[in-house]
């Protein structure tokens, strides 16, 4: 007999061999027509699953957190027989669960089109109300590859010529449909629901390699329910409408183009954003006992074999030689004492090199260098997206050389400071992940061990809730991450706290300690923004383009109604940016309905509208973006409001 375990604690005996329908049905029938699957010690399983070991058995509802992905997956086995049905020569190869849904990906002459989804939307429908039962079936490999070669489906072939000889392998069935798959699955086609949409198609390569063929690819999402699904597709509108890149178009701020894959032409209107945002951090920093440097853009590339960022990051990296080559047949030719550069990813081997420099004592410690560090990554062309992904990039990037008893308080000194910029720049709920060793990692088990024990004990003694995530950390130690919330519900992870004993040893970097020996010192590599291109990214779309006041490229306009006050509005101009406030004012022959209408599309915060009453009095008449009617203030009052809301928040 079996000793099942429940989550309140309570246990029963059952047969070897019973299945989680057969343990779910024993406690209560109505329980088992609310259960679609199962997890057994932890991990999800169908609700057929035999058991055959004592375990901890938790029953998972459809509208349960862990049901989704569950959903997500059978939805798109649903699109992948909705597909064949409505056009049987298609091939079907992968179909995975990502963030927010899925994708599968076919192999067919003609691309799917936009106008194709609502046709497959509708057969999907059909398939879910029939309710056929998801069943699973062991193949071997050979009859697998057998069945799927008589249905012509040679892509599957190809993902069973990659399993191991003489591995079974997992069919599930619906009905007559059905696919190689590992599982699990819901009871039936029904659990899926009717809350699912197809997004959109693309074309991508099977296997992701670009010497394979070009396969089309149908996306969607699904969700326990409509509410879930019309509140998922309203944040997605948003996220258009919010769009860095079209907003940066509209607003001058920014461009990209062909001859600088991923980097950044910042405009005039973008880079106040940009120098105030660098201003701001500068400012927390160095009030936080940061002592700023500059360190090199390329460096030799042994420096980087001796970090292992090399071996990790070669890919990535650009490299240049350290001479001009010769040229013989038109090909460039290095002699044999050139030396390779590579233009940094990161700038932690270089802050060791400060570090280096001079003898420390365990009295200098913590220091603690920060840089606006230029960085550059070699990363794919389609990979690259706005501000968001670049080649080119800036951090807010900072390292914290330290002794072992020195990491609790520098990590609350980091958590502290990252919490007053995040809400200062309107972010709360912070979410932090504690990401541990990497199956690829720099650094021996023991070294691990004492480095994550640390940083759990650091955070721990913080006070602050926080998951870990297994797997996660860093090729040389385990790290935090700090993951905000936007304005439309999204998540961005952009801070970090990196714990390293590793590069300090690789870079042999030491200290004096108190008796006289040589130490390695530990390393906190921390980031709170993450790169400014980014973070300016995620502000203009947390802001739809209507950037607070402190960073807002133009901050007033003064608008006169007609010529004849031109001399007014140009004086309160003057006034204005005697006070440190970005001011122009808009003198054209245009009506003042029209200037309105023309600066609150380019997103200005406020504008002064000044006309003979307003010039009399000594006023302005102020109209604030997205609000209704105008407010009529003296002019001394009114430049003393826009001072202070113009004033950046570490300064108020």
């Amino acid at each position: 007999m079996l000793n099942i375990k429940f989550p309140d604690g309570a246990t029963r005996e059952y047969e070897a061999g019973a299945t989680g329908l057969d343990v779910v049905n024993s406690i209560s029938k109505s329980l088992a027509k609310k259960t679609v699957a199962i997890k057994i010690n932890g991990e999800l399983s169908d609700l057929s699953e035999k058991l055959s070991n004592d375990a901890l058995v938790e029953f998972v509802m459809r509208d349960d957190e862990a049901a989704l992905e569950l959903i997500r997956h059978d939805c798109a086995h649903v699109l992948a027989e909705a597909v064949q049905e409505l056009w049987p020569d298609t091939q079907v190869t992968i179909g995975p669960v990502i963030e927010n849904g899925f994708y599968y990906d076919f192999a067919r002459d003609e691309p799917f089109s936009m106008e194709d989804l609502k046709t497959i939307e509708k057969k999907m429908s059909q398939i879910i109300q029939r309710g056929a039962s998801f069943t699973k079936e062991v193949w071997s490999r050979d009859e697998a590859k057998k069945v799927f070669a008589t249905k012509g489906e040679l892509y599957k072939g190809e993902l069973i010529d990659a399993i191991p000889e003489g591995e079974n392998l997992n069919i599930y069935k619906q009905g007559q449909w059905f696919d190689l798959c590992r599982g699990p699955h819901m009871r039936s086609t029904r659990d899926v629901g009717q809350a699912f949409k197809l997004t959109k198609v693309a074309g991508a390569y099977w296997r992701g390699d670009s010497n394979n063929a070009v396969l089309s690819r149908i996306y969607g999402t699904a969700w326990a329910n409509q509410k879930q699904l019309d509140e998922y597709l309203h944040m997605v509108a948003e996220a258009e409408k919010r769009d860095h890149r079209k907003l940066g178009k509209e607003l001058d701020l920014f461009h990209f183009q062909e001859e600088a894959q991923g980097s950044v032409f910042w405009h005039p209107n973008g880079f106040v954003i940009y120098n105030a945002m660098e201003q701001y951090i500068r400012r927390k920093v160095n009030g936080s006992d940061y002592k700023e440097i500059k360190t090199p853009e390329l460096m030799d590339v042994k420096l980087w074999e001796k970090s292992g960022h090399w071996a990790k990051f070669r890919d990535n990296m650009f490299v240049v030689p350290d001479e001009i080559p010769s040229m013989e047949d038109d090909a460039p030719v290095l002699s044999g004492d050139a030396k390779l550069m590579a233009l940094k990813p990161m700038n932690c081997p270089a802050h060791v090199q400060v570090f280096n420099q001079g003898i420390k004592s365990y009295r200098d410690l913590p220091l603690r260098y920060a840089e606006f560090g230029c960085c550059h990554r070699n990363e794919a062309h389609g990979a690259l997206h706005g501000l968001m992904r670049v080649r080119q990039m800036t951090q807010d990037d900072g390292h914290i050389f330290c002794r072992e008893d020195q990491i609790k308080s520098e990590t609350e000194n980091f958590c502290d400071l990252l919490d007053s910029i995040y809400a200062e720049l309107g972010f709360d709920g912070v979410k932090i992940l504690l990401a541990t060793r990497p199956d690829v990692r720099a650094g021996s088990d023991e070294t691990w061990d004492l480095a994550e024990a640390s940083l759990n004990d650091a955070l721990a003694s913080t006070g602050r809730e926080f998951e870990i995530v297994a797997g996660e950390g860093a090729f040389y130690g385990p790290k935090l991450e700090f993951h905000l919330k936007d304005a439309i519900g999204r998540t961005w992870q952009c801070g970090t706290l990196q714990l390293d004993f590793v590069l300090p040893e690789r870079l042999d970097a030491s200290y004096i300690a108190e008796d006289s020996s040589r130490q390695r010192p530990v390393m906190l590599h921390r980031a709170i923004l993450g790169t400014l291109e980014r973070f300016i990214g995620i502000l203009i779309e947390n802001h739809a383009g209507r950037m607070p006041m402190w960073l807002a490229p133009t901050q007033v306009v003064v608008a006169p109604i007609v010529s004849g006050f031109d001399n007014y509005a140009d004086d309160i101009v003057n006034k204005l940016m005697a006070k440190g406030i970005r001011a122009v004012s808009d003198c054209r022959n245009e009506k003042i309905n029209y200037k309105v209408r023309e600066h609150s599309h380019a997103k200005v915060p406020a504008i002064f509208v000044v006309g003979e009453r307003e010039a009399n009095e000594g006023s302005v008449s102020i109209r604030r973006l997205g609000e209704q009617g105008q407010k009529v203030l003296n002019l001394e009052e009114a430049i003393e409001n826009i001072v202070k809301e113009a004033t950046p928040p570490d300064l108020r």
